[in-house]
This record gives C-alpha cells, structure tokens and sequence, in this order.
C-alpha cells in the first residue's frame, strides 16, 4: 500500500494530468473543425493554439515527446495541404 505521501502526489499529478488532457482533446477538435471549415485564417489560429498546447502536455509530461512531435507534424501536414487547397 502507498504512503500517504504518494498517495497525495499521485492523486495531485493526476488531476493535473487530467485537466491538461482534456484541454488537449479539446484543442485538437477544435483544430479539427477549423481544418475541415475552409477558413484559412481561423485553422492557422487553431492549429497554432493546438501546437502550443501539446508542446505544454510534452513539457508536463502528460504526452510523451514522441507523440508530441509526431502529433505536431500530422497536425502541420494537415495544415498545409489545407492551405494549399485553398
């Protein structure tokens, strides 16, 4: 059984973890939307906003770096065929 020390820890980290994972769900749906929209301005401003957001979930350690950076190249890859379309 865990001390009531990491008890507390565990239980802090994990509603940070928590609260910085929905945020980050939430972002890229967002940026989802915006992509599949057509507004050019709108998805350059959302995909910006997504890529800040997972660069905190990396730093935090919520997502690991992998994910983060694969993410983000998705993410821009998407963008830019987005823009070129447009």
């Amino acid at each position: 059984m865990p001390s009531e020390r990491s008890a507390r820890v565990t239980e802090k980290r994990s509603l940070r973890n928590r609260s910085v994972r929905r945020s980050l769900r939430t972002s890229r749906t967002k940026a989802a939307r915006a992509l599949s929209g057509g507004d050019a301005e709108t998805a350059q401003q959302a995909v910006h906003s997504t890529l800040r957001d997972i660069d905190v979930a990396a730093r935090k350690g919520v997502i690991h770096a992998n994910k983060a950076a694969r993410t983000k190249s998705r993410l821009a890859r998407k963008l830019n065929a987005a823009q070129a379309d447009a």
